[in-house]
């Protein structure tokens, strides 16, 4: 495990969700993104085109899903990202497809690191989502 990977590790354990309404933390949900595949920063429009490749997949699914931004707490990193009310296997399996190094996993209110594709790395438990969740009006535009 180099240092780099390590410090990103870090990072993900203090995410931010923006979310324009509420979700219900009865039901568990993954937050999966298509953005900027193990870790490689991509052009906005290369992660446009990845994150409808992975709204395909969802939509194929059929099942609940909603839109949201994954951030850093400071604003100065941003993910278009979804949650999908599908079940930890199916997470892991669509976050391994867009070669993600991890996803988060919503179950009874908690939301928990999981690695896909990074290994040596163990699930993380953060605590309850919504004190990671920040309502907004609109999602912000993503420009990189």
């Amino acid at each position: 495990m180099d240092n780099m990977t390590q410090d990103l590790w870090q990072h993900y354990q203090t995410p931010l969700f923006l979310l324009t309404q509420a979700l219900s933390c009865n039901f568990s949900f993954a937050v999966i993104t298509a953005h900027n595949p193990a870790s490689t920063l991509l052009s906005s429009s290369q992660n446009r085109l990845l994150d409808r490749q992975l709204l395909r997949e969802i939509e194929l699914l059929g099942c609940p899903y909603r839109a949201l931004i994954g951030a850093s707490p400071d604003l100065s990193h941003m993910e278009k990202s979804w949650a999908v009310f599908i079940d930890r296997n199916m997470a892991l399996q669509l976050g391994k497809k867009f070669n993600q190094y991890a996803i988060y996993m919503v179950e009874k209110g908690e939301v928990s690191l999981v690695p896909c594709t990074l290994a040596g790395y163990n699930e993380v438990c953060l605590g309850r989502f919504n004190d990671y969740v920040r309502l907004v009006y609109e999602l912000p535009d993503l420009v990189t």
